[in-house]
């Protein structure tokens, strides 16, 4: 009987409620005008890009396909988390349901899987560009292209498939809030009244091992090609090279950083607080800096908008 009520206490109350940000702030009015220009400075950059590389012929190449890839995550990424946020502060509401809590789980642990992979497999297309230019047409064609980008979405999607429903078959039975703006995996498990030290020891190892994978291939593409571009005699031919690679890792630090220290460090590191801020900086900050990181000091993509602008201009005085 007692176990009866028990499962009915945390089955019946399905919904979360989501502590977010705005119940932090003392201006949640400005804050949700920020976080909103925000999103459309990432929706409006990450499209703007991805169409760009599209349109312009000299940009298809395997880097800037790569780079469409990742602002496509991009998109879908902040997507998964912003909209929700910001519609539940202007309707006055902070409920999510069980089964929408573990679909936004599932999105966001796929494409963050995801982008891990990919930020790798870019790293290795620049090892091959800068090491090897007079192979790299063969190298990478576009059949191994597709193979990297598949792969890096598949194995994205299996940390989605491992840890959602694992997390979301524990038992609720405390307080059904979620300190977090969206139902990230640490956040909900600390609801859960059941032991989940072996589930977060795995969690851990999970983690561990896609970090060293693809920390590897990062660490060793650029160990290689900071080692070739020591030993270029064209000055030139070294700034292009030292350019390209550092657009890449400042990227691949700041995802990287912010997802070791919510997956990796002890739980004594952790506050609410401290959560969401870093879950802010690469949910929504990482979104709108990647298209102007690969954008601003990049000269083939300004040189693709000029002309993409000119087009639009001169189309204009055509119709008047």
């Amino acid at each position: 009987m007692e176990n009866t009520t028990w499962m009915a206490n945390y089955t019946v109350r399905s919904d979360f409620e989501l502590v977010g940000l705005f119940s932090q702030s003392k201006h949640p009015a400005v804050l949700c005008v920020v976080i909103f220009v925000a999103f459309l400075m990432a929706l409006s950059g990450n499209t703007i890009l991805i169409l760009l590389i599209h349109c312009d012929a000299h940009l298809h190449t395997p880097m800037y396909f790569f780079i469409t890839q990742l602002s496509l995550m991009d998109v879908m990424y902040i997507s998964v988390t912003v909209p929700k946020m910001l519609m539940d502060q202007v309707m006055g509401v902070n409920k999510i349901s069980a089964p929408e809590c573990g679909m936004q789980m599932f999105f966001y642990l796929t494409l963050g899987g995801s982008e891990f992979f990919l930020l790798a497999a870019m790293a290795y297309d620049r090892y091959v560009a800068i090491c090897h230019p007079l192979r790299y047409p063969i190298l990478m064609n576009h059949r191994v292209c597709l193979l990297l980008v598949s792969s890096s979405w598949i194995l994205g999607s299996v940390d989605g498939f491992m840890l959602t429903p694992v997390t979301m078959t524990f038992p609720f039975c405390r307080s059904r809030e979620i300190h977090h703006f969206f139902c990230e995996v640490p956040a909900v498990m600390k609801l859960s009244c059941s032991d989940t030290s072996l589930y977060e020891t795995l969690m851990y190892l999970c983690c561990v091992l896609m970090l060293f994978i693809t920390v590897t291939v990062i660490l060793s593409s650029y160990s290689f090609i900071l080692f070739t571009i020591h030993r270029m005699n064209s000055a030139e031919g070294r700034k292009k090279a030292f350019a390209t690679c550092s657009f890449h890792m400042m990227v691949v630090i700041s995802f990287y950083g912010a997802s070791v220290y919510t997956y990796m460090l002890p739980t004594s590191y952790h506050t609410p607080e401290k959560d969401m801020i870093v879950s802010v900086f690469y949910t929504i900050l990482t979104p709108v800096l990647n298209p102007l990181i690969y954008s601003l000091r990049n000269k083939d993509v300004t040189r693709a908008l000029k002309k993409m602008l000119n087009v639009g201009s001169v189309f204009q005085e055509t119709l008047k």
